[in-house]
């Protein structure tokens, strides 16, 4: 606690950094903002796109002693380590565009056997990809009615195709 010792306070631990008085503070921040390990867990594929999900797995956030900045470890398989080495520039631009700040400030590759070492272990798998769910020929038809008064051609077909996308989408 503090004292008054000669017209100043005094701590009883002495001096303290400045980032460890805001470490608390700094990651109760970064959680409001989104910034959890199960966001990229299961947004993976739609962070770094497709390509990328199919050869690798967001293992592990951690944080730096200082609390700022955040190592994100990747789980790929060993030949696709290469692949993705020149990737991790792009995959670090996207998961600090998706929170909105810098919150990862360096990406780590880890490289592991396809089926693992021990015995019993689960095979490697990246994210497969979703089956495009398709959308019903009556709903296809209202979307053309609704966008039927659209003149310019191109627009009216993305139009079109953004609606039958939302409409393919699973509800929540």
């Amino acid at each position: 606690m503090s004292q008054r010792k000669n017209g100043r306070f005094a701590r009883k631990n002495g001096f303290r950094m400045a980032s460890q008085l805001l470490q608390t503070r700094i990651r109760q921040a970064g959680e409001s903002r989104g910034f959890a390990v199960s966001r990229l867990l299961t947004q993976w594929a739609e962070i770094v796109g497709e390509e990328t999900a199919r050869i690798s797995v967001p293992v592990k956030v951690g944080y730096s002693k200082g609390g700022l900045g955040a190592t994100l470890t990747i789980l790929v398989k060993g030949a696709n380590a290469v692949l993705l080495q020149a990737e991790l520039p792009k995959i670090q631009e996207r998961v600090n565009s998706c929170y909105g700040y810098a919150a990862i400030s360096r990406v780590r590759i880890t490289q592991t056997a396809a089926t693992g070492f021990s015995e019993g272990a689960i095979a490697f798998e990246g994210a497969s990809p979703k089956p495009p769910t398709k959308v019903s020929k009556k709903k296809s038809a209202r979307v053309k009615k609704d966008v039927a008064g659209v003149a310019d051609g191109s627009l009216r077909a993305a139009l079109e195709a953004l609606g039958e996308n939302v409409l393919s989408r699973p509800k929540k």
